[in-house]
């Protein structure tokens, strides 16, 4: 009953305030027109019946209303000024709510500010935004675990710099060292003489590397790998660099073990993932004991050929098995030169192998470490 109420009311005032309008505007109409606007409503809506006279001798005018017409004129009217009363509040409501979403984005936007500041932890989001509150947790959230990991890997390519410093300069000072023992003494026996040039072209080598891995901070910022495709024998590329490995393992007592199917073709990029498996290989061999074996596997699963290498050494703490294929990271705190390097190798292999479309795990438990490779095969590899 209320609500029709209010109904009947807003009815009536709309009522009262368009025959307002219409008798005001006609009213100023004919102030301004100077009577014409009576006369053009007269005319229009009257018939002249010209003068009726009266038995005692008197005389009136006779004008008689056209109700139809006048009828119609006023549902024109009302429909005109309605349609004009429903735009307005249209409007006024449409910039009203426009103003009132500016005023909220400006009151959420000051509190994310407030909210966001460095320092603050204390919540200043009212109850009515909560939504919004728990969005920001949210974000702050991410944007300080993003923040950790920058840094975090900033603190990395800082040690980075450092340790390549330190590391150029060793093999540095020795190439330098015995060249110039070669040239103080040239009368040197040749059997020193071909040590000490043994000794410094190892250096160098070393030194080369060391700089190789430096140039890939830049050269292998690999979002833009363009790859070389084309069709080659995994498994005769798994071989090849086994024996590649040869001088590296056999001062160690190290070897390495190849378990593959026949007929591995895939249609790929042969030189990079030669450098995957060249970096897994030296990763397995810089941490695995000596006198132990490096066990390669490989195998069709499906549409994918699937490789894996297990070395036998040190179980990887989970926490650094999360991290072991970032930018920069390295497992050993204590860099020796035989190890050391600039920590991009598996980063680097990671970034190849999800170009090709695949994808590449590591685990590691009982001192048994695996790294798994999984590359899509391409239709023709299937027959």
């Amino acid at each position: 009953m209320e609500t029709k109420g209010k109904s009947l009311a807003k009815a009536a005032v709309f009522v009262a305030v368009t025959a307002a309008i219409i008798l005001g505007g006609y009213a100023f109409a004919d102030v301004v027109l100077a009577g014409r606007a009576a006369n053009w409503f007269e005319k229009t809506f009257f018939i002249d019946m010209g003068i009726a006279y009266w038995n005692n001798g008197g005389s009136v005018h006779v004008h008689v209303l056209r109700w139809d017409q006048l009828k119609h004129f006023l549902l024109e009217c009302t429909l005109i000024l309605g349609t004009i009363w429903a735009l307005t509040i249209a409007l006024t409501h449409f910039l009203a709510a426009r103003a009132a979403q500016r005023d909220t984005a400006r009151r959420i936007g000051k509190m994310m500010r407030a909210y966001f500041a460095p320092g603050n932890e204390e919540a200043v989001f009212p109850k009515k935004y909560e939504d919004v509150a728990a969005y920001a947790a949210i974000l702050k959230d991410q944007f300080q675990h993003n923040e950790e990991i920058l840094r975090a890997e900033s603190e990395r390519k800082n040690d980075l710099i450092a340790y390549l410093a330190h590391d150029l300069k060793t093999p540095l000072t020795s190439v330098i060292g015995y060249l110039s023992l070669l040239k103080e003494a040239p009368d040197m026996p040749a059997e020193q003489r071909a040590k000490y040039t043994s000794i410094t072209l190892n250096k160098s080598l070393r030194l080369e590397n060391l700089i190789n891995e430096f140039f890939d901070i830049t050269r292998y910022n690999l979002h833009e790998i363009v790859l070389e495709e084309e069709r080659f024998d995994l498994g005769y590329m798994l071989m090849q660099m086994a024996d590649e490995f040869y001088p590296v393992l056999e001062p160690q007592g190290k070897t390495i073990s190849i378990h593959a199917d026949d007929e591995l073709s895939i249609t790929a990029d042969p030189d990079k993932l030669a450098r995957v498996f060249h970096n897994i290989l030296k990763n397995a061999i810089a941490y695995s004991y000596d006198h132990t074996d490096i066990e390669i596997k490989a195998a069709r699963e499906g549409q994918s050929l699937v490789i894996s290498v297990a070395n036998f050494g040190k179980t990887i703490p989970k926490q650094k098995l999360d991290s072991i294929f970032e930018k920069f990271y390295r497992l050993d705190d204590a860099r020796s030169t035989n190890t050391g390097g600039a920590g991009l190798g598996l980063a680097i292999a990671k970034e190849i192998v999800t170009a090709h479309g695949g994808s590449i795990s590591v685990s590691s438990e009982k001192q048994v470490t695996t790294f798994t490779v999984v590359l899509p095969m391409s239709p023709q590899a299937e027959n």
